[in-house]
């Protein structure tokens, strides 16, 4: 009951979240706040232990499937970098010099450790144990639907990405190896729309 009752509260959250922040800054700090301090602490009070939602260093193979899907993904990445819609969007931040871009990247990397720790973390490995495959949907339909108002490709991709991601990280027992792999390809792909704008 713990699991439908964290599950709950989370969706809320993302209700409640979404669309918050005029800026990288402000984007950062809401989604700290609503996706990992707030659902961790109400799993925390629900009796869940941090390691038991994915927030440990996980098994060594995880991070050899995210190498090899970041490296699988690179073609993916370079093609739609060459898109409009793509190069319109994104960088989703302004930016004055090079040393600005790496700030405002690792910014970019407190989003996705945010998004990872919730949805391939607290709302995957909360119901995980009960049933993997509704887990999965459960994780992925929200993760899905906050990619709308984002380029038209991106949402079938990131609904594959995200069903993906959640068995990579089953297998690892950790969410850290998505963070890495959606970090480093958001950085990379964030690279590859500014030098070919």
């Amino acid at each position: 009951m713990r699991h439908i009752v964290l599950y709950s509260i989370s969706v809320f959250l993302i209700l409640f979240s979404h669309n918050l922040g005029r800026n990288v800054y402000e984007w950062a700090f809401y989604d700290a706040l609503f996706y990992v301090l707030i659902p961790l602490t109400a799993a925390y009070l629900l009796g869940f232990k941090p390691n038991e939602l994915g927030f440990k260093i996980g098994k060594k193979d995880g991070y050899i499937w995210a190498l090899a899907l970041f490296l699988l993904s690179l073609p993916i990445s370079v093609y739609a970098s060459q898109l409009g819609s793509f190069k319109a969007y994104y960088p989703i931040f302004a930016y004055s010099s090079w040393e600005d871009f790496l700030l405002k990247e690792l910014l970019i990397g407190v989003i996705m450790f945010a998004h990872e720790a919730f949805y391939r973390g607290i709302l995957l490995f909360s119901l995980a144990r009960k049933n993997e495959l509704a887990a999965i949907l459960a994780q992925n339909i929200p993760y899905t639907l906050v990619h709308i108002g984002k380029p038209p490709l991106e949402i079938p991709y990131s609904f594959i990405a995200g069903i993906v991601f959640a068995k990579m990280d089953l297998k690892s027992e950790s969410f850290l190896p998505s963070f890495l792999l959606h970090w480093i390809g958001a950085v990379v792909f964030d690279i590859l729309c500014t030098i070919g704008a």
